[in-house]
């Protein structure tokens, strides 16, 4: 077992985390401790919890924390289309947030089935 860092899947969570924090930084700062601060807790779970199904021993435990962070990638959608519906992102922002979600979604739902089929 490898390093969960050389994972494409924590890659490309790890650059949705990235790009969460860029969008964030440009909200009103009356959301600092509103939207902007649950989007960016709501990223960080989707990739710390393949880090931690990662390092779990039975695949119930793996699958359980893949099946948390696959979660916590669906409420962060819905804190994106809140954002565009508030004008704190553009429709293009809004589309490469959304696009980069379900690439990373369907990464999960991968390796969820990869690990059932061991």
């Amino acid at each position: 077992m490898g390093l969960v860092y050389d994972l494409n899947l924590w890659k490309e969570a790890h650059q949705l985390v990235l790009e969460v924090y860029k969008t964030v930084d440009k909200f009103p700062k009356s959301e600092i401790f509103a939207l902007s601060s649950q989007m960016k807790r709501c990223a960080v779970s989707v990739t710390a919890n393949i880090v931690e199904g990662y390092k779990k021993q039975t695949k119930a435990h793996q699958i359980h924390f893949y099946n948390i962070s696959d979660t916590s990638l669906e409420e962060l959608k819905y804190y994106f289309i809140l954002s565009k519906d508030l004008n704190y992102i553009t429709e293009e922002e809004y589309k490469i947030l959304i696009s980069k979600s379900e690439e990373v979604g369907k990464m999960i739902t991968g390796y969820i089935k990869h690990i059932k089929s061991k």
